[in-house]
């Protein structure tokens, strides 16, 4: 397995280096798989945050989905400690979904799948930050009526989530990028008329555009608003 140790605004000393790889030599006996590890290191000169001047993201690079985690703190072996207790969660999670599903379908664990759970089971694990971050998760409800906007704060933390419900028909690419001029945005959220499905377009550079599509189908549309 690779380790890559990179930093943004930050030195990485190489006695860093060797405890980053100590740390998560651990990864490759319950992910097999994992071919790369990537750990990046980013520091906040701002002063005021001061608290949490160092964050580290941890991003495990399988032959399935990605796994990452991040954290922050005041030094960077705490932060580093902190992403890697959420990691090994992420990955306990996964390993259990993995699990169930094997065992409704009738299959017995194999060897390797005991091997983990031995391992998992003598990491210790603090689910406090896990349960506030679902606490934060559940407590972002939705807007519910065209035109409604609803801002939550994320527990003490001094993030702003601002959510807007629009009306929405669908429309042509060309039409997207016509209201997107008229609304003097650099992106525009519709709906494919063609495909139905949810699209982001974006400008780029001159009179060049850009467009994201999600591969989801949206159900049927009544008929449009007045």
């Amino acid at each position: 397995m690779e380790f890559v140790v990179k930093g943004r605004n930050a030195e990485i000393s190489d006695r860093f280096r060797n405890h980053v790889e100590e740390k998560l030599e651990k990864i490759e006996q319950f992910a097999p798989r994992a071919q790369r590890v990537d750990v990046e290191l980013t520091h906040e000169p701002n002063p005021a945050q001061v608290e949490r001047a160092e964050r580290i993201e941890i991003t495990v690079r399988d032959k399935g989905p990605v796994i990452r985690a991040e954290a922050s703190s005041a030094d960077q072996y705490s932060a580093l400690d902190l992403a890697i207790q959420k990691l090994f969660e992420q990955l306990r999670r996964a390993h259990e979904r993995k699990k169930d599903r094997r065992r409704r379908r009738g299959v017995e664990p194999t060897p390797e799948e005991l091997n983990v759970d031995a391992l998992l089971a003598s990491i210790h694990f603090d689910d406090t930050d896990q349960a506030e971050g679902n606490s934060d998760a559940a407590s972002l409800k939705a807007p519910t009526k065209p035109g409604e906007t609803v801002e939550t704060q994320l527990g003490d933390s001094p993030v702003l989530v601002r959510q807007k419900l629009y009306e929405a028909k669908p429309m042509t690419v060309d039409q997207a990028l016509y209201e997107m001029e008229l609304v003097g945005h650099a992106f525009y959220l519709f709906i494919d008329e063609e495909t139905k499905q949810p699209c982001v377009a974006y400008r780029r550079h001159g009179w060049t555009y850009g467009v994201i599509r999600l591969n989801a189908v949206t159900g049927d549309f009544g008929p449009a608003a007045e």
